[in-house]
């Protein structure tokens, strides 16, 4: 195996969305395998040629997180390049998930749903622990699963930091894989302008209503003068994601324009940038295609210095 290539094994809850990361891996050209027996885990590696996802989780043969541990360790020691991947999401969510779905839990057949899904935390719990990346998909739409795991895992993410920009509503809660959370809401809300309430901070009306903000210019320039230090450190750390919140009270307007206005900053200086806006897609207000776009496609040069809408309910 090349250096350029990389296993990723898909692990997490039933319910949280694995089978749309994979198919997500599956579109960006992996070969993908779901649920192999355990012991073929390794010998599958071995024999790809090509860059590789594999769904790994309480269903499959001889499971066991330690063993699945012990797995990727060995891979990483023989040059390959193993990252792991959990998907999760709130017990409320997924027993939502179920009942639309009239699914059983793979871990209780013939019982509760709830015990199926406290039977596979425990199961799975070391291997949260020890994920690359620990995605909540409670307040994802598929679209915007789909987006994050493209921005992570596509192409142009083979070299440096991905850095994802995500907009929230406060009421609505903190997206758990958040790195860094700005709050928005001291800012002049379009809210309160019958004109501009019904749109959103992708209509210039809205963004120039927030910008008028005395402060926004400001704001602005300090996140992204933080972000200029930050951004370089954590890749010198060897991260390879970090996602930064944005939130307002909506997640509609002052969120959404400060997201692509940040974007578009850190874009210029290099940065690859993917958005995702978080209230918007829940609402249906974005298409799949928009929910996220990439701002540059090079790497910052400081870089090479030595995380009822419809949900993703797939298992």
């Amino acid at each position: 195996m090349n250096e350029t290539q990389r296993v990723v094994l898909v692990s997490g809850l039933s319910g949280a969305g694995k089978s749309t990361i994979l198919r997500a891996l599956e579109d960006l050209g992996y070969e993908t395998v779901d649920n192999p027996p355990l012991p073929l885990v390794e010998e599958l590696v071995l024999r790809s040629g090509r860059r590789l996802a594999m769904g790994v989780d309480a269903r499959s043969r001889g499971f066991d997180a330690e063993a699945v541990l012990a797995a990727l360790a060995r891979l990483g020691e023989a040059g390959m390049r193993p990252e792991l991947v959990y998907a999760t999401a709130a017990d409320e969510t997924l027993l939502r998930r179920y009942t639309e779905t009239r699914r059983r839990h793979p871990l209780a057949p013939q019982g509760m749903v709830r015990d199926g899904i406290a039977a596979e935390q425990a199961a799975t719990s070391a291997l949260r622990a020890a994920a690359d990346i620990v995605v909540d998909t409670s307040d994802l739409s598929m679209p915007a699963l789909r987006g994050l795991i493209e921005a992570r895992f596509g192409s142009a993410a083979e070299s440096g930091m991905a850095v994802s920009l995500l907009s929230f509503a406060y009421p609505a809660g903190l997206p758990a894989e958040a790195d860094l959370v700005f709050d928005a809401r001291f800012l002049r809300n379009p809210h309160y302008d019958p004109a501009l309430r019904p749109m959103t901070g992708l209509d210039p009306a809205v963004g120039a209503y927030v910008e008028a903000d005395p402060d926004f210019g400001p704001f602005l320039g300090r996140i992204a003068d933080l972000l200029e230090l930050l951004l370089p450190r954590f890749v010198q750390e060897g991260k390879k994601y970090v996602t930064i919140a944005i939130g307002c009270t909506g997640g509609r307007h002052r969120s959404v324009h400060l997201a692509g206005r940040l974007a578009a900053r850190l874009g210029a200086g290099g940065w690859r940038v993917a958005v995702i806006h978080r209230e918007l897609a829940r609402e249906g207000i974005l298409k799949p295609s928009a929910t996220t776009t990439a701002s540059a496609t090079t790497t910052a040069p400081r870089a090479s210095s030595s995380a009822a809408p419809v949900q993703a309910q797939e298992a």
